[in-house]
């Protein structure tokens, strides 16, 4: 494990209400990519009633990663998916993982996980797992930024651990899926500099500038 300076985490404001994250959803189309209507949300955020903090998620099979990276705005720049991540959408919740069985659900006690920066993946996981937090799946990190463009800050970016690629051995891709700001360098292109990006980072390396998304937990 790393023996560099703890980061002092940022404090994040709380996520909107839940009919705000509603209307929000509905104003992007996230509502037609997962094939439900408008009424549908709302419902659902009207019913969750005071959940003060929370994240209004899609589950990922209704809305996958790829159609949810355009939607992403940073200073006005729609996000986007690097190019040798086409497969972005066979990330799946990991099978520790305990699935809401629902289109919707709420994820609770969000955290971008900044005091575990250069941290590996596979030094991350172990430790968010004896604090008993859930790591993000990256379609969640995709709606937390979507609903808090801010969480998205240089050098204080996230990586989302929940999701990984199972090869056809049974074996997980060493690929880690992240979210993070464009340089606009390289093959992002110039026009990209400051987007939201979805990439990925190898499961052993460190990164100072990815901490790692969780949540207490999810439910419908």
């Amino acid at each position: 494990m790393t023996t560099t300076q703890p980061v002092t985490p940022t404090v994040l404001p709380p996520a909107p209400p839940l009919g705000a994250q509603a209307e929000r959803l509905i104003e992007r189309g996230v509502h037609r990519i997962a094939g439900l209507a408008a009424a549908e949300l709302r419902a659902f955020a009207e019913s969750a009633g005071g959940a003060e903090g929370a994240l209004l998620a899609v589950h990922p099979d209704r809305a996958p990663a790829s159609a949810l990276a355009p939607l992403l705005l940073r200073d006005g720049r729609p996000g986007f998916v690097v190019t040798d991540m086409r497969d972005v959408d066979l990330f799946a919740p990991l099978d520790t993982l305990a699935m809401p069985d629902a289109p919707l659900y709420l994820l609770t006690g969000l955290e971008r996980g900044d005091r575990m920066a250069n941290w590996s993946p596979d030094e991350a996981l172990p430790a968010l797992t004896a604090r008993t937090r859930t790591p993000l799946l990256l379609t969640e990190g995709m709606h937390w930024v979507l609903q808090q463009p801010a969480v998205l800050d240089r050098n204080h970016c996230f990586m989302t651990i929940g999701s990984r690629l199972r090869k056809s051995n049974g074996a997980l891709d060493a690929r880690t899926p992240a979210v993070w700001i464009s340089n606009g360098t390289g093959r992002d292109g110039r026009e990209r500099r400051d987007a939201p990006k979805v990439g990925w980072c190898w499961a052993g390396n460190r990164h100072t500038w990815l901490g790692f998304a969780s949540a207490e937990g999810r439910r419908v």
